[in-house]
């Protein structure tokens, strides 16, 4: 059976193939799972169309992240924490609280979107950066300062 595949299936093919499969295969693993769906010229020109749709959807996401990268190129953000004798913290600065000190710069990034290249345990300035979109990224500084 000829299949269109609705995502990237390992060993078989990626998103838009259509590839040749058991019978079996297609009806009880890959259409039930909405890996793929059967190959006709009706499914074709849906996928067609259903692919340019989410082309411009994914360009008018894009340009958005871009815009916010841009706007977070600038900024700098600082958190005051109690330390010890030799600059080192009670802890740790996470990406929870590096999302608080944006949020009151009114940056509304989720927590998951910052990526901590190495953990923030002492005092001083940090380069960190955040996931606007699949491959667009930003970079701000952190400074990390005693109370």
């Amino acid at each position: 059976m000829e299949v269109i595949l609705l995502d990237d299936v390992k060993a078989l093919g990626n998103r838009g193939d259509a590839v040749n499969v058991a019978d079996g295969y297609a009806r009880n693993y890959l259409i039930p799972q909405g890996k793929a769906i059967k190959a006709s010229s009706g499914n074709r020109k849906r996928f067609e169309e259903e692919e340019k749709l989410r082309a411009v959807r994914e360009n008018k996401l894009r340009r958005e992240a871009e815009r916010l990268a841009g706007r977070l190129a600038g900024v700098s953000c600082t958190i005051a924490v109690p330390a010890g004798e030799d600059d080192r913290l009670f802890g740790s600065i996470t990406a929870q609280d590096i999302s608080n000190a944006l949020r009151e710069q009114n940056f509304e990034i989720d927590k998951r979107k910052i990526v901590l290249e190495e953990s923030l345990k002492a005092l001083g300035v940090y380069t960190v950066g955040i996931r606007t979109f699949q491959d667009v990224q930003a970079r701000i500084k952190v400074w990390v300062v005693r109370e």
